[in-house]
């Protein structure tokens, strides 16, 4: 099945209506496509203990992974931004931690503007798990 730009960006702003961000108003809405078509949404969830909150592409990756999933195919992201929205620092390593370098990622906002990017061009020199040292 293949879902269109306009249907992933949809989905985003449907679930950014679900964001709890009594803080910072600032509603953030994600959604990861997988390579079979199934579609996890997220919302930024904030949290008085601001360390706690969760943001949009985690919560949808991490939907996604509870529910089994790991072959992913796509994530776009919206929030009511002048220029399209781009994930924080620690989104970025979860998803270059889960998906392909190569996976495209759709930045946009409330107004229209669209940004296409890759996780490696968000994140450039990513920390990898086989970076680290068994210790032997």
């Amino acid at each position: 099945m293949m879902v269109s730009e306009k249907e992933l960006i949809k989905a985003a702003q449907i679930a950014r209506e679900q964001a709890y961000v009594p803080y910072s108003h600032f509603a953030v809405g994600a959604v990861l496509l997988t390579q079979t078509g199934q579609i996890y949404t997220g919302c930024n969830i904030e949290n008085s203990s601001f360390s706690l909150t969760n943001c949009a592409e985690r919560t949808a990756m991490f939907k996604a992974i509870s529910a089994g999933e790991r072959d992913f195919a796509n994530l776009t992201v919206i929030a009511d931004t002048a220029d399209p929205v781009s994930p924080c620092g620690a989104c970025r390593q979860v998803l270059a931690e889960f998906c392909a370098p190569d996976m495209p990622v759709i930045l946009t906002n409330l107004h229209g503007a669209v940004q296409h990017t890759t996780v490696a061009e968000l994140l450039p020199y990513a920390f990898k798990g086989e970076q680290m040292s068994d210790g032997q």
